[in-house]
Protein backbone atom coordinates (compact mmCIF):
# COMPACT_ATOMS: atom_id res chain seq x y z
CA UNK A 1 0.00 0.00 0.00
CA UNK A 2 0.98 3.38 -0.83
CA UNK A 3 2.72 5.54 2.10
CA UNK A 4 0.26 8.36 0.93
CA UNK A 5 -3.06 6.68 0.31
CA UNK A 6 -5.70 8.74 2.60
CA UNK A 7 -2.74 11.67 3.33
CA UNK A 8 -3.58 15.05 3.42
CA UNK A 9 -1.26 17.09 0.81
CA UNK A 10 -0.86 21.15 0.02
CA UNK A 11 1.22 21.72 -3.24
CA UNK A 12 1.24 25.55 -4.06
CA UNK A 13 1.47 26.57 -7.81
CA UNK A 14 0.18 23.13 -8.46
CA UNK A 15 -2.13 24.40 -11.26
CA UNK A 16 0.79 23.83 -13.85
CA UNK A 17 4.45 22.78 -14.57
CA UNK A 18 5.97 21.16 -11.80
CA UNK A 19 3.56 21.68 -9.48
CA UNK A 20 0.67 20.18 -11.56
CA UNK A 21 3.02 17.10 -12.61
CA UNK A 22 3.40 16.90 -8.61
CA UNK A 23 -0.30 16.78 -8.17
CA UNK A 24 -0.90 14.06 -10.50
CA UNK A 25 1.62 12.02 -8.65
CA UNK A 26 0.32 12.26 -5.73
CA UNK A 27 -3.15 11.60 -6.62
CA UNK A 28 -2.11 8.37 -8.22
CA UNK A 29 -0.55 7.37 -4.95
CA UNK A 30 -3.37 7.83 -2.93
CA UNK A 31 -2.82 11.50 -1.05
CA UNK A 32 -5.70 13.42 -1.04
CA UNK A 33 -4.73 17.13 -2.79
CA UNK A 34 -5.36 20.74 -2.30
CA UNK A 35 -3.92 22.99 -4.85
CA UNK A 36 -3.61 26.78 -4.00
CA UNK A 37 -2.89 28.93 -6.59
CA UNK A 38 -4.61 31.92 -8.65
CA UNK A 39 -5.40 30.18 -11.30
CA UNK A 40 -8.54 28.63 -12.97
CA UNK A 41 -8.91 24.94 -11.45
CA UNK A 42 -7.36 25.10 -7.97
CA UNK A 43 -8.41 23.78 -5.41
CA UNK A 44 -8.36 27.07 -2.90
CA UNK A 45 -7.92 29.61 -4.91
CA UNK A 46 -5.29 32.45 -3.48
CA UNK A 47 -2.27 34.57 -3.30
CA UNK A 48 0.45 32.10 -1.43
CA UNK A 49 2.50 35.48 -0.80
CA UNK A 50 -0.47 36.48 1.84
CA UNK A 51 0.35 35.39 5.23
CA UNK A 52 -3.41 34.84 5.87
CA UNK A 53 -3.89 32.34 3.05
CA UNK A 54 -0.74 30.38 3.91
CA UNK A 55 -2.60 30.45 7.50
CA UNK A 56 -5.79 29.95 6.04
CA UNK A 57 -5.00 26.70 4.27
CA UNK A 58 -2.66 25.65 6.28
CA UNK A 59 -5.23 25.67 9.33
CA UNK A 60 -8.21 24.30 7.35
CA UNK A 61 -6.31 21.44 5.41
CA UNK A 62 -4.39 20.65 8.13
CA UNK A 63 -2.08 18.37 5.54
CA UNK A 64 0.80 16.01 6.33
CA UNK A 65 2.57 16.82 2.90
CA UNK A 66 3.41 20.16 1.66
CA UNK A 67 5.43 20.56 -1.74
CA UNK A 68 5.36 24.55 -2.10
CA UNK A 69 6.70 25.23 -6.10
CA UNK A 70 4.86 28.21 -6.93
CA UNK A 71 7.14 30.94 -8.43
CA UNK A 72 6.94 33.56 -11.09
CA UNK A 73 8.60 33.73 -14.42
CA UNK A 74 10.84 36.27 -14.07
CA UNK A 75 11.82 39.07 -16.25
CA UNK A 76 15.10 38.20 -18.56
CA UNK A 77 17.54 41.12 -18.83
CA UNK A 78 21.25 42.08 -17.45
CA UNK A 79 20.66 43.40 -13.89
CA UNK A 80 22.08 47.04 -15.27
CA UNK A 81 18.38 46.57 -17.45
CA UNK A 82 15.95 46.49 -14.84
CA UNK A 83 14.07 48.50 -12.32
CA UNK A 84 14.13 46.92 -8.45
CA UNK A 85 10.51 46.11 -9.22
CA UNK A 86 11.37 43.57 -12.00
CA UNK A 87 14.78 42.40 -10.41
CA UNK A 88 13.04 41.48 -6.92
CA UNK A 89 9.97 39.64 -8.19
CA UNK A 90 10.96 36.01 -7.14
CA UNK A 91 12.01 37.85 -4.00
CA UNK A 92 8.48 39.24 -3.20
CA UNK A 93 6.50 36.02 -5.13
CA UNK A 94 8.87 32.91 -4.78
CA UNK A 95 10.87 33.69 -1.54
CA UNK A 96 8.01 35.46 0.64
CA UNK A 97 5.40 32.47 0.04
CA UNK A 98 7.87 30.16 1.09
CA UNK A 99 8.51 32.40 4.11
CA UNK A 100 4.69 32.15 5.06
CA UNK A 101 3.98 28.63 4.33
CA UNK A 102 7.09 27.48 6.11
CA UNK A 103 6.43 29.06 9.83
CA UNK A 104 3.15 27.50 9.41
CA UNK A 105 4.50 24.14 8.52
CA UNK A 106 5.86 24.16 11.56
CA UNK A 107 2.60 23.39 12.97
CA UNK A 108 2.21 20.36 10.87
CA UNK A 109 1.75 16.94 12.78
CA UNK A 110 4.68 14.76 14.01
CA UNK A 111 5.86 12.67 11.06
CA UNK A 112 4.86 15.19 8.05
CA UNK A 113 7.09 16.08 5.23
CA UNK A 114 8.01 19.33 3.56
CA UNK A 115 9.82 19.65 0.23
CA UNK A 116 10.39 23.18 -1.59
CA UNK A 117 11.48 23.38 -5.10
CA UNK A 118 14.11 25.74 -5.61
CA UNK A 119 16.19 26.11 -8.93
CA UNK A 120 19.36 25.57 -10.46
CA UNK A 121 20.21 28.70 -10.48
CA UNK A 122 20.55 29.02 -6.79
CA UNK A 123 23.64 26.87 -7.71
CA UNK A 124 25.08 28.20 -10.39
CA UNK A 125 23.56 31.49 -10.83
CA UNK A 126 21.31 33.21 -13.29
CA UNK A 127 23.06 36.80 -14.68
CA UNK A 128 20.17 37.35 -17.39
CA UNK A 129 16.96 36.90 -14.60
CA UNK A 130 17.60 39.54 -11.89
CA UNK A 131 17.46 38.35 -8.31
CA UNK A 132 15.95 35.11 -9.04
CA UNK A 133 19.20 33.27 -8.33
CA UNK A 134 19.34 34.79 -4.98
CA UNK A 135 15.38 34.37 -4.15
CA UNK A 136 15.87 30.37 -4.96
CA UNK A 137 18.84 30.06 -3.14
CA UNK A 138 17.14 31.77 -0.01
CA UNK A 139 14.34 29.20 -0.30
CA UNK A 140 16.76 26.39 0.11
CA UNK A 141 18.06 28.00 3.19
CA UNK A 142 14.89 28.61 4.65
CA UNK A 143 14.02 25.13 4.29
CA UNK A 144 17.36 23.99 5.97
CA UNK A 145 16.14 26.93 8.95
CA UNK A 146 13.09 25.58 9.35
CA UNK A 147 14.71 21.93 9.66
CA UNK A 148 16.82 23.71 12.35
CA UNK A 149 14.07 24.66 13.83
CA UNK A 150 12.21 21.28 13.91
CA UNK A 151 15.06 19.57 15.08
CA UNK A 152 15.48 21.94 18.32
CA UNK A 153 12.04 21.49 19.65
CA UNK A 154 11.17 17.87 18.29
CA UNK A 155 8.84 18.20 16.13
CA UNK A 156 9.24 15.71 14.11
CA UNK A 157 8.29 17.81 10.85
CA UNK A 158 10.86 16.86 7.96
CA UNK A 159 11.96 19.66 5.29
CA UNK A 160 13.91 19.08 2.55
CA UNK A 161 14.67 21.16 -0.59
CA UNK A 162 14.64 19.55 -4.49
CA UNK A 163 16.55 21.71 -7.34
CA UNK A 164 16.45 21.03 -11.16
CA UNK A 165 19.90 21.79 -12.20
CA UNK A 166 19.06 22.39 -15.60
CA UNK A 167 16.33 24.01 -17.29
CA UNK A 168 13.02 22.00 -17.35
CA UNK A 169 11.37 21.29 -20.75
CA UNK A 170 7.67 21.88 -21.59
CA UNK A 171 7.76 24.98 -18.90
CA UNK A 172 7.06 28.68 -19.28
CA UNK A 173 10.25 29.62 -17.22
CA UNK A 174 12.33 26.85 -19.29
CA UNK A 175 10.77 28.09 -22.47
CA UNK A 176 11.44 31.97 -21.75
CA UNK A 177 15.29 31.07 -20.30
CA UNK A 178 16.05 29.19 -23.16
CA UNK A 179 14.93 32.02 -25.31
CA UNK A 180 16.99 34.36 -23.97
CA UNK A 181 20.26 32.36 -22.87
CA UNK A 182 20.10 31.52 -26.72
CA UNK A 183 19.75 34.71 -27.97
CA UNK A 184 22.73 35.98 -26.40
CA UNK A 185 24.81 32.87 -27.52
CA UNK A 186 23.41 33.48 -31.25
CA UNK A 187 21.28 30.47 -30.79
CA UNK A 188 17.23 29.36 -30.92
CA UNK A 189 15.55 28.26 -27.72
CA UNK A 190 15.51 24.67 -29.03
CA UNK A 191 19.34 24.72 -29.40
CA UNK A 192 20.22 26.03 -26.47
CA UNK A 193 18.39 23.37 -24.88
CA UNK A 194 20.29 20.71 -27.04
CA UNK A 195 23.08 21.51 -24.74
CA UNK A 196 21.94 18.86 -22.19
CA UNK A 197 22.82 15.52 -22.96
CA UNK A 198 19.19 14.00 -21.98
CA UNK A 199 15.93 16.34 -20.96
CA UNK A 200 14.64 16.78 -17.63
CA UNK A 201 10.93 17.26 -17.62
CA UNK A 202 8.43 18.49 -15.29
CA UNK A 203 7.61 14.12 -14.52
CA UNK A 204 11.28 13.43 -13.33
CA UNK A 205 11.20 16.50 -11.14
CA UNK A 206 7.67 15.06 -9.60
CA UNK A 207 9.35 12.13 -9.19
CA UNK A 208 12.44 13.44 -6.45
CA UNK A 209 9.67 15.40 -5.20
CA UNK A 210 7.77 12.32 -3.68
CA UNK A 211 10.88 10.74 -3.80
CA UNK A 212 11.45 13.33 -1.23
CA UNK A 213 8.00 13.26 1.11
CA UNK A 214 9.16 9.40 1.14
CA UNK A 215 12.12 10.19 2.91
CA UNK A 216 13.71 7.88 0.66
CA UNK A 217 16.40 11.51 -0.33
CA UNK A 218 17.27 13.97 1.32
CA UNK A 219 17.70 17.51 -0.46
CA UNK A 220 18.56 17.00 -4.17
CA UNK A 221 19.20 18.24 -7.00
CA UNK A 222 17.86 16.74 -10.10
CA UNK A 223 19.53 16.80 -13.91
CA UNK A 224 17.73 14.39 -16.88
CA UNK A 225 20.78 12.15 -16.06
CA UNK A 226 19.72 11.61 -12.14
CA UNK A 227 20.40 12.90 -8.87
CA UNK A 228 22.50 13.83 -6.34
CA UNK A 229 22.69 14.47 -2.65
CA UNK A 230 22.97 18.40 -1.91
CA UNK A 231 24.79 19.14 1.40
Amino acid sequence: MSPFRGKRAVVTGGSSGIGNATVKALLAKGAQVTVVSRREGATFRGDVTSPEVAAKVMHEVKPDLLVLSAGVTPTMGRFDELDWATFSEAWNTDLQATFYFLKQALTMPRGSAVVVVSSGAALNGSPFSGGYAGAKRMQWWLADYAQRVSNERNLGVRFSTVVPDQLVSGTTIGRTAATAYGAMAGATAEAFMQRYEVQLDVDMVASAIVKALEGETSSVAVKGTGSRALP
